[in-house]
């Protein structure tokens, strides 16, 4: 399982690899760039969702065990 996400700024453009947490959604993240604190978008459960790489752990599980899940 991938536990690293590239997160990006909206407002900067800062990028930074960091490590997600495999058990929670992480709500907010602050740029180490310009210092703007990342939420969430509208209908994403997490900051990762909305702004990194790669989904949260927690809704790719939710994914893979949903009702296309034998066909991953």
């Amino acid at each position: 399982m991938i536990l690293e996400s590239i997160i990006t700024c909206p407002t900067c453009g800062t990028s930074k690899t960091e490590t997600m947490p495999t058990n929670a959604c992480q709500y907010f993240y602050e740029c180490t760039g310009c210092g703007t604190k990342l939420r969430p978008k509208s209908g994403d459960c997490c900051v990762f969702c909305s702004h990194g790489s790669v989904p949260c752990p927690p809704i790719r599980d939710q994914r893979a065990s949903g009702c296309c899940a034998n066909e991953l």
